[in-house]
């Protein structure tokens, strides 16, 4: 479970605090409609076919009305880029419509997807540097030893493996903790917390009882380093900002950047790592071309681009009445905005936009989002990819996928979308299932 399905929960016990004051127990509904669940529905890697119906015929479109509040879907590119622009006529406050009464520390509601200026604009200002291409550069070396170490273990445990289990996650997982400056003695720990955190089988109890567990841990993370700090995230801050960033705060905007960075990146190397099985010429471009190369670059955007794995941005509210693309928002209603949709809008992409096709020419695509509340770990995100996905495909150029498509367990009603295996071997293609 990722930043974004975190909203949905907390969404979900706003309408469930909501509909308590009306004397309505939502906690009885059985089912949501299909027409507020269908954005977050797909078959396979692509979105169904009403998505497109729906985009061609009404790009902004009222799903459901809850409350005397209309629920909105956006679907295409230009109405979501322009909606993901106009800071002035949303608000990504949650916290103002969820009462924090009660609620310890550890889970107030916060973050920069979750907040307006003049608190989103003061926590960015804080992670923007963090997050220059400079900045990053010294993490490069870190996330290619990463990204061998996982590639040897591989191999050792071969030939067949679960691509998910032994490569897509450890890599941001250990790539984030290195961004943070968490101490490698502290590491196993908040793996398993973070595990945790993902972990639906027990429900959204053991989800958030774990992401407060997981918040704690970051926030002592913080402590222990305002006395020395290290050599990450958390320590520069501390140098430049220790005086104005408390405990509290510093340990939730660690908390932010693990969410942003850990899942989103683990579901699109798992997702890309199956579009390359399946694409040879992908595989070839990245296999012979160098890290940054125009070739290199081309297959990664295109892959951010078709499985646009973060499929919603973060729900906005309507500050004022608002048209957009030619419907009449009111004041009060909210408005999800679907980056899967517009992301395959022919609008933008051009001919057969559901195909992956690592030629295309370089989209303005919205896999971070768009305007303020843009993903500001992007630049880390993509030299991730570019590292990990080239140096998979030069060590295992044969890489083949042993499940059909049918088999595979892809999230359902997910809006951070990934598949919970990914069975491969390692090398060869005599034995590969055709999907």
């Amino acid at each position: 479970m990722g930043v974004v399905d975190g909203i949905k929960q907390r969404v979900g016990k706003w309408v469930l605090e909501r509909s308590m004051k009306d004397g309505i127990d939502l906690r009885k509904l059985r089912f949501l409609p299909d027409s507020v669940t269908m954005p977050l529905k797909r078959d396979g890697l692509d979105p169904l076919p009403e998505m497109a119906v729906v985009r061609r015929e009404e790009p902004v479109k009222k799903l459901a009305t809850m409350f005397g509040k209309g629920i909105w879907l956006v679907s295409g590119y230009d109405e979501a880029r322009a909606a993901l622009a106009d800071g002035s006529s949303y608000s990504n406050d949650i916290g103002q419509f969820v009462s924090q009464e009660g609620r310890s520390d550890e889970e107030q509601i916060g973050g920069l997807g979750m907040t307006d200026p003049p608190l989103h604009t003061a926590l960015r200002r804080y992670l923007t540097p963090e997050f220059t291409m400079r900045r990053l550069a010294r993490l490069e070396p870190e996330i290619e030893r990463v990204v061998n170490e996982r590639l040897d273990a591989m191999e050792a445990a071969g030939p067949e493996v679960d691509l998910v289990k032994e490569f897509a996650f450890p890599v941001p997982f250990q790539v984030i903790c290195e961004l943070l400056g968490l101490p490698v003695e502290d590491r196993d720990r908040f793996f398993e917390l973070g595990v945790a955190r993902f972990d639906l089988s027990q429900g959204g109890v053991g989800v958030f009882g774990a992401a407060a567990h997981s918040r704690e841990f970051l926030i002592k993370a913080v402590a222990a380093q305002r006395a020395e700090p290290g050599d990450g995230l958390i320590g520069g801050l501390l140098k430049e900002h220790g005086d104005q960033l408390d405990d509290l705060t510093l340990g939730g905007i660690a908390d932010g950047v693990f969410l942003g960075g850990y899942e989103t990146s683990a579901s699109m190397l798992a997702l890309g790592a199956y579009l390359l099985a399946e694409n040879p010429d992908a595989m070839k471009m990245l296999r012979e071309d160098e890290v940054g190369s125009a070739a290199v670059d081309r297959v990664v955007e295109e892959l951010l681009r078709h499985l646009t794995v973060v499929q919603l941005a973060f729900l906005r509210f309507a500050k004022v009445d608002v048209e957009l693309g030619g419907q009449q928002i009111k004041a009060g209603d909210a408005v999800g905005i679907s980056l899967l949709g517009a992301n395959r809008d022919p609008a933008m992409a051009g001919e057969h936009p559901d195909s992956f096709d690592p030629h295309r020419e370089p989209t303005r695509h919205l896999a971070f989002g768009h305007g303020l509340h843009r993903c500001v770990g992007a630049e880390l995100a993509r030299m991730e990819l570019r590292i990990a996905l080239r140096a998979l495909a030069r060590r295992f150029p044969d890489l083949t996928v042993t499940s059909p498509r049918a088999d595979l367990d892809f999230r359902k009603l997910s809006a951070v979308y990934g598949v919970e295996a990914l069975p491969v071997h390692l090398y060869g293609a005599h034995d590969r299932v055709r999907v």
